[in-house]
């Protein structure tokens, strides 16, 4: 069976990029653009890890991730951060909220899939 991943970024078509790098590597993906979309996709399905930008319009990924983890059937999946944002102090509220990895833009797939693969739960 294949796992899912929630990707969460208001740029559509770096939901793409991700998206085809993630399917490629046989993953399903379902695709949010910003953090109130992806919590109403936290709908009781299975989610195996998220990953979300963090500079969303409507709600930012560290509120969303934040809100993720007060769902029960979502606190413990894993989330990489994947965004522009390079700063320790972002990194902080990001590690508080219950990110797992930290990921910067421009990235390689390679790296992104990497991250992935270590954190997603069999």
């Amino acid at each position: 069976m294949s796992k899912t991943i929630l990707v969460v970024d208001d740029s559509s078509s770096f939901r793409q990029v991700v998206s085809m790098a993630l399917k490629g590597a046989g993953y399903d993906v379902v695709e949010a653009g910003d953090g109130k979309d992806a919590l109403g996709k936290l709908d009781g399905r299975k989610i195996n890890l998220i990953v979300s930008d963090v500079n969303m319009p409507v709600m930012d990924g560290i509120s969303f991730v934040t809100a993720a983890k007060q769902l029960a059937a979502y606190k413990f999946t894993p989330v990489i951060m994947l965004t522009t944002e390079s700063g320790d102090d972002m990194k902080a509220k990001g590690k508080a909220a219950g990110v797992k990895a930290w990921v910067v833009k421009p990235f390689q797939p390679p790296i992104l899939l990497d991250a992935v693969a270590k954190l997603i739960l069999p």
